[in-house]
């Protein structure tokens, strides 16, 4: 599929189901789903839940920021971000990223981890967060943990990423 130019912009209260049915149809299964529900109730929701529309405004991708910390620090978790099928390689998923680290840059934020892709997350400036100092507490393949910094005026922050209690780790 082409690359399309996506029209993007913050998830509003009447998006829930849509939301809710992108991250069920782009994964095949509730696990997404239930969590975007939970962060919703949780204290780590930074109201940084972005979607990419269709020309009937229906959000098509979804892409999500919480509070998270690295060690002491305030960071971001990029997560979960997905695609309905139909729309999927036609650049609608890297619109919404793209939309909640702007947002995300805006707000003043520093640092966002991503667990992930490694071939995916590089193309908006993630690396490796070992080469940061940067790491969780469960196994996962050294390359799928990468992190962003936002603002060229202060290093990313060292330690252990700790997640909002609605991920269950």
């Amino acid at each position: 599929m082409a690359t399309l130019h996506w029209s993007t912009r913050p998830e509003r209260p009447d998006d829930a189901e849509a939301v809710r049915h992108v991250n069920l149809s782009a994964f095949g299964r509730a696990d997404e789903a239930d969590l975007v529900d939970r962060l919703r109730k949780d204290p780590a929701w930074e109201n940084l839940s972005l979607v990419a529309v269709d020309g009937a405004d229906r959000p098509v991708a979804h892409a999500l920021l919480t509070r998270c910390h690295i060690g002491d620090a305030p960071a971001l978790a990029l997560a979960p971000c997905a695609v309905v099928p139909e729309h999927q390689r036609t650049g609608a998923g890297s619109a919404a990223i793209r939309a909640a680290l702007e947002a995300a840059r805006e707000r003043g934020e520093r640092t966002v981890v991503v667990l992930g892709h490694p071939e995916y997350y590089p193309r908006f400036g993630f690396e490796r967060a070992a080469h940061s100092g940067v790491r969780v507490e469960f196994e996962v393949p050294d390359e799928a943990l990468m992190v962003l910094g936002l603002r060229r005026d202060g290093p990313i922050p060292t330690g252990t990423v700790h997640y909002a209690r609605a991920f269950g780790l």
